[in-house]
């Protein structure tokens, strides 16, 4: 693939169809994007989700456990998982500042698309065969970065090709693949329990066909011909920034986004230790009791993703589904931290999946209504992705001081007040972006 090193002479016209203020007041509405391309949007999404998720709930776990010492165990894993949570997080401005510099006669997006999932592909191939906890390491360094690169161009097609008023449905449906994804993932760990090696193989050959089959319906064109400068270090740094000033709208939704997800991050992150600490859950019985928890709360956010999609498509309108959505998740998250039984709790993971399934409805619809460049589509959505990523780690760093109010270690109530409280801001904040409705 050729990059451009050229200086920039300009901007160029937005690609997005449908794009916000694109279209002249009273011009004809854009034609809906074709129904093939939202089949490959969604598959590639499923099968890269796939094929990250799985190691992250299952299999992963079961590779260090194989490979490490016992006492061990847990330090090696938290090393592996560290080092790919650093390399997503730098990930996605990387190959998205690097996709909306590519010039090659196969488009932008495509050829990082593909080659970020063979590049996974390897990696995993290496997690499954390794004999070291380094080598393990290496292995998914490399999956983690050929993911994220797949990842990004997904995120980046949305504004790309899909018009304004089809994004909230599109959005939807791409955004809860991350979650049926998580299902699909333990149901082939199970499958392929016997072999670890293809228990990494086979979810990541999946994420290769999901990629394939997007790249295969998409339209994608080359980045013009000098218009941006060479890509130096400095210019990686300057990837990470987006004037706040010039483009408040942006950076509102950043923080909008990154506070909403660490109210998602506290329910996700700490799930199994309330059944086994607050409902008395088994440690042998844990898993069987995940794998009915991960079913309904992926029923909710289903439900959520596509209700909020299509309503938020018919009005026009993002802001108010962010706040219906905080709400939703304030909701579930109370109702997880009283529930004093089992089915109690699976009452409240629904409501808190349908809440979730309703932000991510709107979610990359608003953020693909305040993106700053056309021409930098990728790099900016990979910018706010951080925004879901970083909860991930921050929330169990904070969580044992949430945890110990009071004097103990199992104030789960703190916690989850604490994620509410993070979600409701996050949506109001939403109501400071001024050029989505």
């Amino acid at each position: 693939m050729a990059l451009v090193h050229d200086a920039p002479p300009g901007a160029a016209a937005s690609p997005s169809a449908g794009a916000p203020g694109t279209e002249p007041h009273g011009a004809p509405q854009p034609p809906n994007a074709p129904g093939k391309l939202i089949f490959g949007l969604v598959a590639a999404q499923l099968g890269v989700c796939i094929a990250v998720f799985t190691p992250i709930i299952v299999t992963l776990q079961v590779r260090v456990a194989q490979i490490a010492p016992e006492a061990e165990r847990n330090a090696a894993l938290a090393k592996v998982l560290s080092v790919g949570a650093l390399l997503a997080l730098i990930g996605n401005p990387l190959f998205g500042a690097l996709s909306d510099r590519t010039t090659s006669r196969f488009g932008r997006r495509r050829p990082w698309l593909i080659g970020g999932s063979l590049v996974a592909l390897g990696g995993l191939t290496i997690v499954g065969l390794a004999n070291s906890v380094t080598m393990l390491l290496i292995g998914w360094a490399i999956a983690q970065v050929g993911c994220n690169a797949a990842l990004c161009m997904v995120t980046a097609c949305i504004p790309d090709l899909i018009p304004d008023h089809q994004r909230g449905r599109v959005s939807g449906l791409v955004g809860m693949m991350l979650s049926v994804s998580m299902v699909c993932g333990t149901f082939l760990a199970k499958v392929f329990s016997g072999n670890i090696a293809v228990a990494f193989i086979v979810p990541a050959l999946i994420g290769v066909v999901g990629a394939c089959v997007l790249a295969a319906v998409m339209r994608d064109r080359p980045a013009r011909p000098g218009a941006f400068a060479p890509y130096s270090f400095k210019e990686f740094l300057r990837s990470f920034w987006v004037n706040p000033r010039k483009h408040s709208d942006y950076a509102w939704n950043f923080v909008s986004r990154f506070l909403v997800f660490i109210g998602i991050a506290c329910v996700t992150s700490y799930q199994v230790y309330f059944l086994m600490d607050k409902l008395g859950v088994a440690e042998g019985d844990v898993a069987s009791r995940m794998f009915t928890t991960t079913l309904v709360t992926v029923g909710g956010v289903v439900a959520g993703s596509l209700l909020g999609g299509f309503l938020s498509d018919n009005a026009g309108r993002r802001k108010p589904f962010v706040l219906a959505s905080a709400a939703v998740i304030g909701v579930g998250l109370v109702l997880i931290a009283t529930a004093g039984s089992f089915n109690a709790f699976l009452l409240a993971v629904a409501v808190f999946g349908f809440g979730e399934g309703l932000y991510l409805a709107v979610d990359v619809a608003l953020a693909a209504a305040v993106l700053p460049d056309p021409e930098t589509t990728a790099k900016d959505m990979g910018v706010l992705n951080i925004a879901n990523a970083l909860p991930q780690s921050l929330v169990p760093m904070m969580a044992p001081l949430l945890l110990g109010i009071g004097g103990g270690t199992q104030n789960y109530g703190a916690l989850f007040l604490f994620g509410g409280i993070a979600a409701a801001v996050g949506a109001v904040l939403v109501q400071l972006i001024r050029s989505v409705k």
